[in-house]
């Protein structure tokens, strides 16, 4: 689901079943808030077999996607089984995930369909308005939600036949009440050194690391706001949180921490997932985060797609996200 709210007032929810839905709910007049409920749009829509291109509405889970590709891409089954490419097809290509081969999604889509903030269905792939497919795949849907998503098949088995899973994670035994994930992305000659580091600066603030997973991940070069800029190793911390009160607030710190180490290594964090990061972390990483953001004024200037990682990375851009303070961690450890 896509949260898309123009303005304040009373939240529609929106079922929808066809690109004409899609862009009757975008063209509401502005002060009716909408919801956008995309799991009815879970249709294969066309199966190009002399192109081994198959295209799907962006609503359509990667299980049922699995299961019409059983003879074509049977890995595509076993990398599920595994956790990767959990969810719909739509959502992952927005966020530019890891494919099953660790490159991210960017690799495995041909054309992208999405209905803009003027209430158009445009198509885009790199060779039609190649501008906006590099804004939009990745682009966490701020240049507009995406009713349909074609995949280059043979380019997806492959992937599948090459899987990358996660390595074994590593449990350390102890009891939280809760525990907080975060995604840090290291180069692989730092990988041993951030870990080594991120239990230090875990178990000073008194929330050590639970469980850890490491999967190695590719680079790419198309996308613009694109978080695959080198091969890392994408570290996945499970932070056994403390049961006080405060336990939150001692969580966001410790993450941005955490970021801060990353970045010492010369790594990053992937934008869709973490946002603990401070504007400063945010502009160390993605330093063309500003630019994407004006870029999607200019193209929606009454800011009719607002969804929530926009208003939260505008917020932190604009300067208005809550400073975060706990005990230093000698004081935490004391």
């Amino acid at each position: 689901m896509l949260s898309q709210m123009p303005a304040p007032g009373h939240t529609a929810q929106t079922p929808l079943r066809s690109a004409d839905d899609l862009r009757r709910a975008m063209r509401q007049p502005r002060g009716a808030p909408l919801r956008l409920e995309t799991g009815g749009l879970d249709r294969v829509l066309r199966w190009d077999a002399p192109r081994a291109l198959v295209e799907v509405q962006s609503g359509t889970s990667w299980s049922a996607l699995a299961a019409r590709l059983a003879q074509t891409a049977p890995a595509l089954e076993r990398c599920l089984a595994h956790g990767l490419l959990a969810g719909s097809v739509g959502d992952a290509v927005a966020a530019n995930v890891p494919g099953p081969d660790g490159r991210p999604l960017v690799a495995l889509v041909e054309a992208l369909s999405l209905v803009t903030a003027d209430g158009e269905l445009r198509g885009t792939s790199r060779a039609r308005d190649a501008e906006l497919f590099a804004l939009a795949v990745g682009g966490h849907g701020i240049f507009g939600p995406a009713y349909s998503v074609t995949l280059r098949v043979d380019a997806l088995a492959l992937a599948a036949g090459r899987a990358r899973t996660a390595q074994p994670p590593q449990h350390r035994p102890g009891r939280a009440a809760a525990t907080r994930r975060i995604v840090l992305l290291l180069p692989a000659a730092q990988q041993d050194s951030f870990i080594a580091e991120a239990h230090a600066i875990a178990d000073a603030w008194r929330t050590p690391i639970a469980c850890l997973e490491v999967m190695q991940t590719l680079p790419e070069q198309e996308t613009v706001l694109r978080w695959a800029k080198q091969p890392y190793a994408a570290v996945t911390l499970q932070l056994a949180l403390p049961r006080p009160l405060g336990a939150c607030v001692r969580g966001a710190q410790v993450c941005r921490a955490l970021i801060d180490c990353a970045l010492a290594h010369g790594g990053s964090f992937p934008i869709g997932t973490t946002r603990d990061a401070s504007r400063a972390q945010l502009a160390h990483a993605y330093p063309e985060l500003e630019s994407v953001m004006a870029e999607k004024s200019r193209r929606d200037p009454e800011a009719r797609l607002c969804n929530p990682w926009y208003q939260h990375h505008r917020r932190v851009l604009d300067g208005a996200q809550l400073e975060v303070r706990w005990n230093a961690p000698q004081a935490a450890s004391a």
